[in-house]
């Protein structure tokens, strides 16, 4: 299972038209040639500054511009976080992702960013930063710190892409990207889908990530409408506001299949997701998880329900991977 970085979009369309079970069958046997079978990775999501970004994504209650009733917090107290943390590892979470609604970082903030990354780090847990964009600076601090993941998404194509965001560009999103990468920081990029998009929106998607240095985290998120943002408002009542099931399911599927090596994380959007949903993109070659009832300011599933579902499925939680590991290096 060769990692491939020269896929081309009539090829991922492809895969996209594939008859569901053909599809299935193809990312389930990529996904046991690379991966551990029946084990999915449990990470928690601790929003450490919330709200008051100067960034218009549509799909974003924590912009200035969404009219969500969300109020900007300033950035947590690092012993604050690193409870948090110590309870998300009691649960059973190997990795702690921390967010910050910033458009980037303010270089007074970095000290505190750091204290976080190596209390984590201190406690055995793999860490997670999303802070925005991140000059090359900032992304060697982090690195110096021990960071193990950096997450920035792309969120959707290329094509689709000021069609959700217009602040910044797609190429300032992979400028991000490199800086991460040329430090040494594992790279979590990925996007969300179901905010009225097209297939060959996804096609393109898909063909963004799997055309650069694969990222080592790919999440996919669906879409959850939120009252007040763009999106939310504009989708929220129309049948474009969930993604079909058997859509969202194939998408992970071509992921696993064009980014055999990558961890392919559910994200926002899972709480609505049937259980038949969740196990078909497990099955599809899912393999990561956010655990807990909040994911930054969204609801999701919570701890109990995914015990409850991994229980039925004979699904076990993975253990957490050594600091520094690249999940795939090639």
């Amino acid at each position: 299972m060769t990692v491939r970085t020269d896929w081309t979009r009539e090829e991922i369309a492809a895969l996209f038209d594939l008859p569901f079970a053909d599809l299935m069958y193809e990312a389930q046997t990529v996904h046991r040639a690379r991966h551990p079978r029946n084990e999915v990775q449990l990470s928690t999501l601790l929003s450490i500054k919330t709200g008051g970004c100067p960034e218009d994504c549509g799909y974003c209650s924590q912009s200035t511009q969404a009219d969500s009733g969300l109020k900007a917090t300033k950035l947590m107290d690092v012993q604050a976080v690193l409870q948090a943390a110590a309870q998300a590892k009691d649960h059973g979470s190997g990795r702690f992702c921390m967010g910050a609604a910033w458009r980037s970082p303010k270089d007074r903030d970095m000290p505190r960013i750091i204290e976080m990354v190596k209390g984590v780090r201190q406690m055995g847990m793999e860490t997670c930063m999303t802070l925005g964009m991140l000059s090359e600076g900032q992304a060697r601090q982090l690195a110096e710190a021990g960071l193990d993941y950096y997450n920035h998404n792309i969120d959707t194509s290329p094509e689709n892409y000021a069609n959700v965001i217009t602040t910044r560009s797609f190429e300032d999103r992979i400028e991000t990207l490199e800086n991460v990468r040329a430090a040494g920081i594992n790279v979590c990029c990925g996007g969300i889908v179901g905010m009225g998009e097209t297939r060959a929106d996804r096609i393109g998607f898909i063909h963004a990530l799997a055309t650069m240095p694969h990222p080592e985290s790919v999440p996919i998120n669906a879409l959850v409408p939120v009252k007040g943002t763009v999106l939310g408002d504009m989708l929220a009542d129309t049948p474009m506001a969930k993604i079909d099931e058997t859509e969202f399911v194939r998408t992970v599927a071509v992921a696993r299949i064009a980014m055999p090596a990558s961890m392919v994380r559910l994200s926002a959007g899972r709480e609505s997701m049937s259980e038949a949903c969740q196990a078909l993109c497990f099955m599809a070659g899912a393999n990561s998880i956010f655990t807990g009832d909040r994911l930054l300011t969204a609801p999701n599933a919570g701890d109990d329900s995914d015990a409850r579902l991994f229980a039925k499925l004979g699904v076990v939680a993975m253990e957490a991977a050594p600091h520094g590991h690249l999940e795939a290096a090639e």
